[in-house]
């Protein structure tokens, strides 16, 4: 029998994404699978418009908004299955998806995490944003993607269709086997939401596993369904938890130049924030160091018990990723060195 998986969708005033994809996700072709709905307390109609219209989709209800982090933990310890399937409800999947990757990660018992390649579900010929053809990490820990550096996203050629380790795996489809996820203790909920998938990723190859990206499985992904990327809570959040993950995951010896780094660089998008006339996005950055600085204790307390060198992991480009943008004007992953 094949392994049992576990399509889990966290839910909130989510409705319309729910009426139009959710029969894709109905039309899986997996033979030992179940779908859930884990539902961060809406207040919209989500829930009777399961039940009246897909009875055999399990619901399960959190009794407040808990976000993506810790709203995904209480769901999953009620869900029993070998593999983990956290999907976006933003996301439209061809009946073919899940198979592929499944079979990736039963080849090897240190493969804890996957992803399939990431589309445009707009515009299918291009990836997206979220994860493209799989997660990497520059020098300075800033995250990008085969098939997305930055604001630019590459049209799909082909160009990705080879099945390697990966840094991260997005969390818009990450398959992840479920003793994994116990072992490291599921997402770290003071992330709440954006990079939470990041962290997971780290301390599961800070234990000797492995992420991976699927080329033969792909799926379409709106994108922005919950938090517009101009606002400037999404900026607040992806510069914070980008500190507070490097903290976590990064050896002493690599964290104690390679934060100050990051400060130095945040300063410089500060900056730049400010001639653009983007205030709220510069005071973002500064309330992301403020909370940074005074959760240091607190963050210390969560670094994983053992640490790997950073750049001994698989997919860390080892140069800057900033640079390279701005500077060199490399917008192709395929053109970094």
């Amino acid at each position: 029998m094949e392994p049992s998986v576990a399509i889990v969708i966290l839910n909130w005033n989510g409705q319309k994404l729910l009426e139009k994809f959710l029969p894709s996700v109905l039309q899986s072709a997996y033979p030992n699978l179940q779908i859930v709905v884990g539902d961060n307390a809406s207040t919209d109609n989500s829930i009777q418009f399961i039940a009246d219209n897909f009875p055999n989709i399990r619901i399960i209800n959190n009794d407040r908004n808990y976000g993506f982090a810790e709203g995904y933990n209480k769901i999953l310890q009620q869900i029993e299955a070998d593999y983990y399937i956290l999907l976006n409800s933003d996301v439209e999947v061809p009946a073919d998806w899940i198979t592929p990757v499944i079979n990736l990660m039963k080849k090897d018992d240190l493969i804890a995490a996957a992803q399939p390649k990431i589309k445009w579900q707009r515009d299918k010929s291009k990836f997206e944003y979220a994860g493209a053809a799989g997660g990497f990490m520059d020098l300075h820990a800033f995250p990008f993607c085969r098939g997305r550096i930055f604001d630019t996203v590459e049209s799909d050629l082909g160009q990705y269709n080879d099945a390697r380790e990966i840094f991260w795996a997005s969390g818009a489809a990450l398959f992840i086997k479920s003793k994994c996820w116990r072992e490291v203790g599921g997402l770290d909920i003071d992330l709440f939401a954006h990079m939470e998938e990041i962290d997971i990723c780290w301390r599961l190859k800070n234990l000797g596993y492995k992420i991976m990206f699927c080329p033969k499985a792909e799926v379409y992904h709106v994108g922005g369904g919950t938090l517009n990327a101009n606002n400037p809570y999404k900026t607040y959040l992806n510069f914070r938890n980008n500190l507070l993950i490097m903290q976590k995951n990064l050896p002493k010896e690599d964290a104690y130049w390679r934060i100050p780094i990051r400060f130095l660089l945040d300063f410089i998008a500060w900056i730049r924030f400010l001639l653009q006339g983007k205030t709220e996005f510069a005071m973002a950055i500064t309330k992301a160091h403020v909370f940074f600085i005074k959760n240091l204790s607190k963050t210390a307390n969560k670094r994983t018990r053992r640490q790997l060198p950073y750049l001994s992991h698989k997919g860390v480009y080892k140069n800057s990723i900033v640079y390279d943008y701005f500077i060199r004007k490399i917008d192709q992953f395929s053109k970094l060195k």
